[in-house]
């Protein structure tokens, strides 16, 4: 068992919470079980304990490596088996204790984990499947837990472990086999995407069961996800997006997760980006993933062949709007739901609470802002009884203009180059006896209106 004994289990903590930080697809919503009296915690649907930043991200799920020991040698990984990083492994009781002692000091409420491949497929999903069982049954742990199903073991392992977890993913790694298969030769799409059906048809058979059966365990009650890097590879956006329409279409997805490739390892084969993580373009790809997703839209009524990638000047349901103001002005009182999901500054529930609060009152531009609605963007292209908000011209280079002045267009954390994931041990020397009381945060880039 290549488990290093010479480490204390700080130290491993250390190592294993930072070798987890390039690992984005951690999200907590989508599953809600109430404490029953008996075992330690619970579940709530909207995040683990309502505990999300001020961006939308959640912040109180411990987000480790069961191990950074890897077989592979995948050229974008820092953990690969050629990359000279300090070399951690967990035991699972070790897993456990931390959840555990973690929990009971209110630093969590869930646990994120994933892994390197030690030994083998079937040996790494082995030991997560353990962990899992002595959290269930031996510690009666009842929070929140995502954890990561490792392409190429045995299809008994995933199944045991998806009834003891909230949510499993598995990486998709690239957008396409050609980039797979460049850099990380020893996995592929076959092998990624086999376990990603068996989550997907083992959740639909559980519902039918749980229809029936009532109190039948659930398997993986909060969906599956998966996660892409972004700029490794020469993919369009146009490209990525068809991936991830495809994956939420035919695998029922909760979430895909995409994340701007950062060179830690300065291999040949990998690009070099001058400019740093492209994060622009990973924020605009969730932008254009929450319309998929909440909008109604499709990826071929964002992109195509002629226009490939986003703008990178304005969020792609304005530039959208822009390239297609045959449909505009709406007028805010007889639009349809779905009609209003398409004018920028309108989201999802700001939609709803629109067509709710006109069937008793003729809605004003007063009314709409009270509702939520960001008229600095919507004010081009509604109307309310018939009337702008402002005497402007529905022409596309005077509204572009316009919209480009808005600052919010560019994440304020990448206008300011302050992007980075927070540790556990931001505050110093690392100490058990003063271990802050800091969060893992997954660096998942909320979608804006």
């Amino acid at each position: 068992m290549n488990i290093q004994q010479n480490m204390s289990l700080m130290e491993k903590l250390a190592i294993l919470t930072d070798a987890a930080k390039y690992d984005v697809a951690c999200t907590s919503s989508g599953v809600d079980r109430k404490g029953n009296g008996r075992d330690m915690g619970n579940c709530i649907a909207a995040g683990i304990c309502h505990s999300f930043a001020a961006d939308g991200r959640c912040i109180s799920l411990l987000k480790i490596l069961f191990t950074n020991e890897c077989i592979f040698n995948c050229a974008y990984c820092q953990n690969n088996c050629n990359s000279d990083v300090p070399r951690a492994s967990f035991t699972p009781d070790e897993v456990c204790e931390l959840t555990m002692e973690f929990y009971r000091r209110n630093y969590i409420e869930g646990l994120f984990l994933s892994s390197g491949i030690l030994v083998s497929p079937n040996y790494t999903m082995e030991l997560i499947y353990q962990t899992l069982y002595k959290l269930r049954n031996i510690h009666r742990f009842n929070g929140y837990i995502h954890v990561k199903a490792i392409p190429g073991a045995d299809p008994a392992l995933i199944e045991k472990a998806g009834y003891l977890a909230d949510r499993m993913s598995i990486n998709l790694e690239l957008p396409t086999a050609d980039g797979l298969k460049k850099l990380a030769p020893y996995k592929s799409r076959t092998t990624i995407l086999k376990p990603m059906r068996q989550i997907q048809n083992g959740i639909t058979e559980n519902k039918n069961e749980l229809i029936l059966y009532r109190k039948a365990p659930k398997f993986v009650p909060a969906g599956q996800s998966t996660q892409m890097i972004i700029g490794a590879t020469p993919e369009s956006d146009f490209q990525i997006m068809q991936v991830s329409e495809a994956l939420y279409r035919n695998f029922d997805l909760k979430r895909v997760f995409y994340s701007a490739f950062i060179n830690v390892n300065q291999d040949s084969a990998l690009p070099m980006l001058p400019g740093g993580p492209p994060l622009l373009r990973e924020h605009r790809l969730y932008q254009a993933d929450w319309l998929l997703r909440y909008y109604d839209f499709t990826v071929s009524e964002l992109l195509s062949d002629d226009r490939p990638n986003f703008n990178i000047y304005l969020d792609p349901k304005c530039d959208w709007a822009l390239r297609h103001l045959e449909y505009f002005p709406v007028e805010i009182n007889r639009a349809s739901y779905h009609t209003l999901l398409r004018v920028p500054g309108i989201g999802y529930k700001s939609a709803e609470r629109i067509v709710k609060a006109r069937r008793n009152t003729t809605l004003t531009f007063s009314d709409l802002k009270k509702i939520g609605v960001v008229l600095k963007r919507a004010l081009y292209f509604i109307t309310c009884s018939g009337r702008m908000m402002y005497n402007t011209k529905l022409e596309e280079n005077y509204i572009c203009e316009n919209l480009m002045a808005d600052r919010t267009q560019i994440p304020k954390d990448i206008r300011n180059s302050g992007y980075r994931q927070l540790s556990l041990f931001d505050s110093g020397m690392l100490d058990e006896s003063t271990i802050p009381q800091s969060h893992i945060i997954a660096s998942e880039m909320t979608a804006s209106h």
